[in-house]
């Protein structure tokens, strides 16, 4: 298997674990969760799998993800 391929599935089930195991977690900690999923797979296909574009891509994710809704309270 190829390194993008890898990097991409990883951070899937990464992003899919962490949604499956957001039941005690606030609203905030899901929406930072899945946030960092999303930008880590965005990250890996921006890049064509490279480490630092994942990494960054769930940085940059988890961020956005931190600060939706934070408004509304």
């Amino acid at each position: 298997m190829t390194q993008p391929k890898t990097l991409t599935r990883l951070a899937s089930a990464l992003a899919l674990t962490a949604i499956v195991g957001c039941s005690g977690m606030t609203q905030q900690e899901k929406n930072t969760a899945i946030g960092a999923g999303v930008g880590a797979i965005g990250g890996s296909v921006l890049t064509g799998g490279s480490a630092a574009g994942t990494i960054g891509g769930a940085a940059v994710g988890g961020v956005i993800g931190h600060e939706v809704d934070k408004n509304k309270k």
